[in-house]
């Protein structure tokens, strides 16, 4: 049994030794076969077939205001192209069907097809003919970039063999002008500017996918031939805290005062008190991204972010809050101002007011009130130089905002050690210390918020073409100022709107403003104060329930160069905020802060 077993188990290894060897032949006869036998006809099979790829294109995503309504979106465009090489000299025929329903051809040469292709496009038949004729041993070139779908079905329907398409998404925006300096643009080199840059590739940007198939030697796809190698992901939706209305108004309002004024610039912002997120950060001039040449280069970014300058007086606020929450300040206090501020400064040196007067008696409130930088010298000395510029440090001045805005600037706080006396006081006022629009709509967010820094917020997040969301952090708050400061320098500021120069024009029946004027001094190349101003308005809605600030500021104007130019605007965006949002009336009456004694 044992030597039977054996004997079979040999039979069985020949056997298979016998097929393995048998396959090895037949491939190897094969192999022969095609490299050696038949290597001409195959490759000249194979040269008769061509590989194309196609691009799939991942669309840009949208940018979006709090509400949904659309600021930035991609639209369809397409190139036109052509394959040189595949032209004939002598022309093509064309068949088409007549009103009989029978058969019918024309023949059409090259210059033709492109006159046909030229008037449909606009373009000239000449330089279209140019471009098919720079490289004659191409199977590409571009004839004609961006065209609509209108005009991309036109010129599909010559069906002229050599021409082709690829499809091209293109850039709209579809209000124009609307928060364009903050949106920002694309570039034929992609984003360039604002918001489309700063989330280009965390959020919009798409990713492209690609397609290859088989193409006979003539150009033509081979039917079933496509294989689709990588798919297309969209780009995700940015969501803004911009209220496009809002944002729209405040940009009307601004642009129309500022040509009223003679008003180089102007910026204007809207924040909610509790949580920072600005309503509305308009600038003017203010870019449309449809057309890049509508504002000069210079004024195509967002000035309310990234230019910094001398705020004037509405930087009093900030002192006489952080005076109260030392513990050395009352807004009931008495004064005796006088009409100049010598005390400390150099021989001959003297800080006045914006008109001249005697000695004044006034309370702190009243020191707000008539802008006094006299009084408010004063009041600095009750605090060390350091401990006031640590305040306006924490105020968020010399830092820049949460926000992040591509070339957001941080302005200037000076360091102390060193500091002349002069612009020791100074900068308490408003001169001396560089700031940006954002950075002084933030301060008024912190007093009307009960003296907690909210950072400001413009983008929401991003919502992925998955369905995922990426939101941005919440701001994480600071207190700054004490309830009580907070509280008492708003009181201060509501006599501006109740009984100041300007409150005829800012207030609100029925409701409690609290408001500040600026008129600063700018400074010119030789580092001297000429007579250019930067006149603003800020404050906060209401005094009793503080919901929303407001500030707006206007630049170098001509014809008239103090606050009153500002407060105008600066009422009619409050009076469209109420509308907006609704804002109840104030349950409270304004009590009679003294100003004087």
């Amino acid at each position: 049994m044992r030597t039977s077993n054996s004997r079979s188990t040999r039979r069985r290894l020949v056997v298979a030794t016998l097929v393995i060897f048998a396959i090895v032949a037949v491939f190897a006869v094969r192999l022969v076969d095609f490299q050696v036998v038949r290597a001409a006809e195959l490759n000249k099979a194979a040269a008769s077939k061509q590989t194309g790829v196609t691009k799939l294109w991942g669309t840009r995503g949208s940018i979006v205001d709090a509400n949904g309504v659309v600021l930035a979106d991609s639209v369809e465009r397409w190139d036109i192209t052509a394959s040189p090489k595949d032209v004939v000299v002598d022309g093509f025929t064309r068949y088409s069907k007549d009103d009989d329903g029978k058969t019918v051809s024309e023949h059409v040469s090259v210059l033709d097809a492109l006159g046909e292709i030229a008037k449909i496009t606009g373009d000239d038949a000449t330089t279209l003919y140019q471009r098919l004729s720079e490289d004659p041993t191409s199977n590409f070139t571009y004839l004609v970039k961006g065209v609509k779908l209108e005009v991309f079905n036109k010129v599909k329907a010559l069906d002229i063999p050599w021409v082709f398409d690829e499809p091209h998404p293109a850039r709209t925006y579809p209000n124009g002008a609307v928060a364009g300096n903050l949106v920002g643009f694309l570039g034929t080199d992609g984003a360039l500017a604002g918001l489309e840059k700063q989330y280009d590739t965390s959020c919009l940007t798409g990713i492209d996918g690609t397609q290859t198939y088989e193409m006979s030697r003539d150009g033509v796809r081979m039917p079933g031939s496509t294989v689709t190698t990588k798919e297309s992901q969209d780009g995700g939706t940015l969501k803004l805290t911009i209220d496009s209305d809002l944002q729209y108004f405040a940009q009307q309002t601004i642009a129309a005062q500022a040509q009223a004024i003679g008003a180089q610039w102007a910026t204007a912002a809207v924040v909610r008190v509790k949580d920072g997120h600005l309503l509305a950060a308009a600038d003017y001039p203010s870019i449309d991204p449809n057309d890049l040449n509508s504002v000069p280069a210079e004024s195509s970014g967002s000035r309310f972010f990234t230019a910094p300058y001398e705020p004037g007086s509405i930087m009093k606020p900030a002192t006489v809050a952080s005076l109260i929450d030392a513990g050395v300040l009352q807004i009931t206090d008495k004064y005796t101002v006088p009409g100049w501020y010598t005390n400390g400064l150099p021989a001959g040196s003297k800080i006045g007011d914006a008109f001249a007067h005697g000695d004044m008696r006034w309370t702190v409130a009243g020191i707000i009130e008539n802008s006094s930088n006299v009084g408010i010298s004063m009041i600095s000395e009750k605090l060390s130089l350091q401990k006031r510029t640590d305040y306006l440090k924490a105020f968020g001045f010399g830092t820049k905002t949460g926000v992040g805005f591509l070339g957001e600037e941080s302005g200037t706080v000076q360091d102390p050690n060193g500091l002349d006396a002069i612009s020791n006081k100074a900068q308490q006022f408003g001169q001396a210390i560089s700031v940006t629009s954002a950075q002084m709509a933030s301060l008024y967010q912190t007093i009307a918020n009960n003296g907690v820094r909210v950072p400001l917020t413009l983008v929401e997040g991003c919502q992925h073409a998955d369905g995922t969301v990426t939101e941005v952090p919440d701001a994480t708050p600071t207190r700054v100022v004490s309830d009580y400061a907070a509280q008492q320098t708003m009181l201060a500021m509501e006599t501006v709107a109740s009984k100041g120069a300007i409150s005829k024009t800012v207030s609100i029946p029925g409701y409690r403003i609290a408001a500040k004027t600026g008129t600063a001094q700018v400074g010119g190349a030789d580092g001297k104060y000429g007579s250019d101003r930067i006149v603003s308005v800020a404050g906060a809605l209401k005094v009793d329930d503080p919901e929303y600030a407001v500030i707006v500021t206007f630049g170098l104007p001509t014809k008239i160069k103090n606050s009153a130019a500002a407060a105008p605007a600066f009422a009619a965006i409050m009076k469209q905020v109420i509308k907006t949002y609704r804002v109840q009336p104030s349950t409270t009456a304004t009590p009679d802060t003294p100003t004087e004694w």
